[in-house]
């Protein structure tokens, strides 16, 4: 009876993976398949006849290139934004952990009730706020937008992580004479490089998949991020271009794939630890 239990378990899961799994692997196959294959009704082939490099050859040399412009658009973007994002959430994560002051709960709450909220609601004022600033239409200004949709979590996410580290371990560095900062910066951040890097990645991936902030703040073919720019030249109002689509979605998922396989270690710590306390 167990037995069978344990095997209707592994089954159903496996078929849930299977589920999860097959989106992107006909993803794959499409982007190795030659163009006409791709729009051919005649057999479903998950596996292609004749795999081939075309789809990729032509999307990073179309116009002169301009993929890898959107490419390096997009890593500028996402790697700044990761950095601005884990120094501001880290500075007000060990605010909440460690200070108290007027106004605490509310903010905290604050930060909470922001993650609620879906981010076209954020789309008008940081529009305006951006103009006001000059900053409409620039990177900088783009990363800003991105930083405040992502610091929320970061926040939250640090304060739970620094919530675990003794303060014992503060008050000794303060004995030994480190400053406050000192104490932060050279005690509590190397012991907080799992709750970092989980804040990182998600602040990365924040910039490097987002679409709409990218297509409102940005104008100009040259200055298009991987979304943008792949919903543009992919496709018109009617009809898209699948293989071409789907090269350029392999192609984009690369960097988050190489990113994740290294830091994967950090990562799953930093969420499984982050939720404990002490």
């Amino acid at each position: 009876m167990r037995q069978s239990h344990v095997i209707s378990t592994h089954f159903w899961l496996a078929l849930a993976s299977l589920l999860a799994v097959f989106p992107i692997i006909w993803v794959l196959s499409t982007s190795l398949k030659k163009k006409e294959d791709v729009y051919q009704t005649v057999r479903i082939e998950v596996i292609p006849a004749q795999p081939s490099l075309d789809n990729y050859k032509e999307v990073l040399t179309m116009n002169n290139g301009i993929f890898l412009r959107w490419f390096r658009n997009s890593a500028v973007v996402a790697g700044c934004t990761a950095l601005f994002g884990v120094l501001l959430a880290a500075s007000a994560g060990y605010a909440f952990s460690r200070f108290s002051f007027f106004g605490k709960k509310p903010l905290i709450f604050f930060f909470l009730l922001t993650q609620m909220f879906p981010g076209v609601v954020l789309l008008v004022p940081l529009y305006f706020i951006l103009q006001r600033l000059g900053l409409l239409g620039s990177f900088p200004g783009l990363i800003l937008a991105y930083c405040t949709v992502s610091l929320p979590f970061g926040v939250w996410m640090l304060k739970g992580y620094f919530d675990t580290i003794p303060r014992s371990l503060d008050e000794a560095g303060i004995v030994d004479g480190l400053s406050i900062f000192g104490v932060f910066w050279k005690i509590v951040v190397p012991l907080s490089l799992p709750g970092i890097a989980v804040t990182a990645f998600f602040a990365f991936l924040t910039a490097w998949n987002e679409y709409m902030f990218a297509l409102a703040f940005m104008t100009g073919e040259e200055n298009y991020l991987l979304p943008v720019g792949m919903a543009a030249a992919f496709g018109d109002q009617y009809q898209t271009f699948w293989h071409l689509m789907a090269a350029g979605s392999v192609l984009t998922t690369i960097p988050v794939i190489i990113v994740f396989v290294f830091a994967q270690r950090y990562l799953i710590s930093g969420l499984t630890q982050g939720g404990v306390k002490q």
